[in-house]
């Protein structure tokens, strides 16, 4: 890839409300020097890009297009927020057909004009998604990357540190495996500033109750549903979580972040993307972190894979 010096460019692909969340997030956050919106409906990414310039004298100076894939090239991260949306009621594995052929379209088209860059997936079903778009890109499975269960986690702090009254910044706790139906609360692990739940109960006065807990998990879990019957879509939280993953490729931090990547044996898993705490970087994936699970956490996570397997089986995938 050839860059400027101090060159940040991120590409987007899908200018709907989760890939303009995303840009929006992204400008406040002032980490690009270049962004380049490409959508099927090119008048409405050159409609979000005039939307988003005439913004600029409130931030830092940055390149806003649209454009076409050719104007991909030299982006180190790729964000792919295209397809079909989620409809009331319909489960995100419902999706798969309809998005799997559009990223069959889009996928090549991308991995042809940049080719040296990271490929971020944001759509739904993401898991199965990302493992069609390496299968599709041909490229290592470390630079085919999804939001996984980032946002599912970010939710899951978020009602643990309301729960216990804390910034939620200060709780540690990981969802695992899909981001759908079948993902896994890592209670085993879970814990507020390095104490256990069990030992942090009794700090607010509180028994520790794991009934509470699980329904507190069931929100988790469920959350996008409700989000969706109340108004149709989620986007503003993941924008931030993908701003999360971008962050750390393009300064090359190494967060341990719980994204979506090719498992290649951990916990008996292979051949499919799933969630684990991976350290991400310049390069992608470029660790996923082995865990001390419970048996029943391992099992979960094995279910969820088999889960997967068989939804992409009964595709003829």
């Amino acid at each position: 890839m050839t860059n400027t010096p101090g060159k940040r460019k991120v590409g987007v692909v899908g200018t709907g409300l989760v890939g303009s969340s995303f840009v929006f997030a992204l400008m406040l956050r002032e980490l690009t020097t270049e962004i380049v919106l490409v959508d099927l409906d090119n008048e409405k990414a050159v409609g979000e890009m005039m939307d988003f310039n005439h913004g600029l004298s409130f931030s830092k100076p940055v390149k806003i297009t649209a454009g076409q894939y050719a104007d991909l090239s030299g982006a180190q991260v790729v964000v792919i927020a295209a397809g079909a949306s989620q409809r009331p009621g319909e489960t995100r594995l419902d999706l798969l057909a309809r998005n799997v052929q559009i990223f069959r379209a889009i996928v090549p088209e991308v991995v042809r004009h940049n080719p040296d860059g990271i490929i971020l997936i944001a759509t739904n079903p993401v898991d199965i998604l990302t493992y069609s778009s390496l299968k599709e890109s041909h490229l290592p499975p470390a630079k085919v990357v999804g939001s996984g269960t980032i946002l599912d986690t970010s939710r899951f702090r978020f009602l643990l540190g309301q729960y216990y009254g804390v910034d939620a910044r200060s709780v540690h706790a990981y969802i695992i495996g899909e981001h759908g139906d079948t993902e896994i609360p890592l209670w085993s692990l879970a814990n507020i500033g390095g104490v256990r739940l069990q030992e942090f109960a009794p700090m607010r006065n509180k028994q520790y109750n794991q009934a509470e807990m699980d329904k507190l998990f069931i929100s988790v879990r469920d959350a996008a549903y409700e989000i969706i019957k109340r108004k149709g879509a989620t986007y503003y939280a993941i924008g931030l979580g993908l701003v999360a993953i971008v962050e750390t490729i393009l300064g090359n931090y190494r967060s341990v972040l719980p994204v979506s990547t090719l498992m290649t044996g951990q916990y008996g898993v292979t051949d499919m993307s799933l969630s684990l705490p991976s350290v991400v970087g310049r390069n992608g994936v470029e660790e996923i972190l082995t865990l001390n699970l419970s048996q029943e956490e391992e099992e979960g996570f094995r279910l969820s894979a088999e889960k997967l397997k068989t939804t992409l089986k009964s595709l003829g995938a």
